[in-house]
């Protein structure tokens, strides 16, 4: 029970009246002038119990399983287990929800969302498959990091392409995974033309790291959960400012951003304002003056000199004198 507007101390003996209330001892406070909140705050945290930060829901990085139906997904996340913790069946569509798994690796604890395969629109009939789909998009969304799960056997489909675009356009981690290598036919030359195809189809994604696994025997899955901690990290990142700056100054120095509209554009300063995915703001001149392939220069130098793998970034223009 708070007693507020009590602006003075002669006035905090009025308090005990409400003891007749019934309800425990008054706390007296004073909104206004910010008196008697540091004692109502200790009595609201005395109610709550402690908890330990390993023990934070947080604390888990979030891995969602995405692609089309019969990719492989549910073998991986059996595969990951150690045990059978979904059906796997050949007929597509089996997994019908997305599951939430908990699974440890020495210190690193992971949450796995095993997906419903997402099909294309005109293939979709019932009204179980479309809620799965919703799902499925939702998962995408709750996730840090996305596994889009492509079938070696099929290459890159259309469908893997829109899939794939929903991480991206998300802001998630994303490490493509080339699902069921070991019934490909290979020479010194396959894996390397397998990836070119792959950066060909996805080339929004040229940021994300490709592994390819079996998950039916387990081949580079621990690769895989390297990636993953790996991409985890570098879709979080935080960045200096003066770092940033620096690097921004050095860049512009290598090469001056073109004449657009009739104006030169000036970067007066940069700083990172969130991370999931690390996102920039660049106080300019003009924002108009901004042409798309001097944001891709400037994007690509920040991943030669951070890294940032593995995860999309943003970057956002505004006129110095805006807020």
């Amino acid at each position: 029970m708070v007693v507020n507007k009590i602006d003075y101390m002669e006035l905090e003996s009025s308090k005990f009246e409400f003891y007749n209330l019934g309800i425990g001892e008054p706390i007296a406070i004073s909104a206004g002038q910010a008196l008697g909140l540091g004692d109502m705050l200790d009595e609201i945290m005395s109610h709550f119990e402690d908890k330990d930060d390993e023990e934070d829901e947080d604390s888990e990085t979030k891995v969602a399983i995405i692609g089309k139906p019969n990719a492989g997904k549910s073998s991986l996340l059996n595969k990951l287990a150690g045990e059978e913790r979904v059906i796997v069946s050949d007929i597509p569509g089996t997994t019908r929800d997305a599951i939430d798994s908990y699974i440890q690796f020495g210190e690193d604890r992971f949450l796995f969302i095993d997906t419903a395969g997402i099909r294309r629109k005109s293939k979709i009939h019932e009204e179980v498959e479309r809620y799965s789909v919703v799902r499925s998009i939702a998962a995408i969304e709750r996730a840090d990091v996305c596994l889009v799960m492509i079938d070696a056997t099929e290459g890159v489909t259309e469908q893997d392409e829109k899939i794939a675009g929903l991480a991206h356009e998300s802001g998630k981690g994303v490490v493509i995974v080339v699902n069921k290598w070991d019934l490909i036919e290979k020479d010194d030359k396959t894996i390397l033309e397998f990836e070119k195809n792959v950066r060909n189809a996805l080339g929004y994604l040229s940021y994300a790291p490709i592994v390819f696994i079996s998950a039916k025997t387990g081949q580079r899955v621990n690769r895989l959960i390297e990636l993953i901690k790996y991409v985890a990290n570098q879709h979080s990142m935080r960045i200096k400012t003066g770092a940033l700056n620096e690097v921004i100054s050095e860049a512009v120095m290598m090469k001056q951003p073109p004449i657009e509209k009739g104006k030169l554009l000036k970067i007066y300063y940069a700083t990172q304002v969130s991370t999931k995915p690390p996102t920039f703001v660049f106080f300019v001149n003009y924002v108009e003056s901004v042409h798309f392939s001097y944001q891709r220069y400037i994007e690509n130098q920040l991943r030669q000199h951070f890294g940032l793998e593995g995860t999309p970034i943003r970057l956002i223009f505004r006129p110095k004198n805006e807020k």
